[in-house]
């Protein structure tokens, strides 16, 4: 179930809810008893941890390139098929 922050226009009064999204908006104010208990906009609660593509591609910095793998660095990996290719001419031509 997602939380939900609420703000009382009237008084100042925040809170946050926990609530289904099936449940109705809360519009009573618990502090002041006001109709003007509205719901904010915030940011997400949570965090991508680890060494994915959000982490490694789309920073700068010194370090940006230090993750890179060795194809994107121009050299070929073994598991690639242009490596496999070069292995296989090179072998069928001894």
């Amino acid at each position: 179930m997602p939380i939900y922050a609420y703000k009382c226009e009237s008084c100042g009064h925040a809170k946050d809810m926990l609530q289904k999204l099936s449940d109705p908006l809360l519009n009573d104010c618990p502090a002041c008893g006001q109709a003007t208990f509205k719901k904010q906009l915030t940011a997400a609660g949570f965090q991508l941890k680890g060494g994915g593509w959000y982490q490694t591609d789309f920073k700068g910095g010194a370090n940006a390139n230090a993750n890179a793998s060795p194809a994107q660095e121009g050299a070929a990996c073994p598991a690639c098929p242009a490596a496999a290719s070069t292995t296989t001419t090179t072998e069928a031509a001894s």
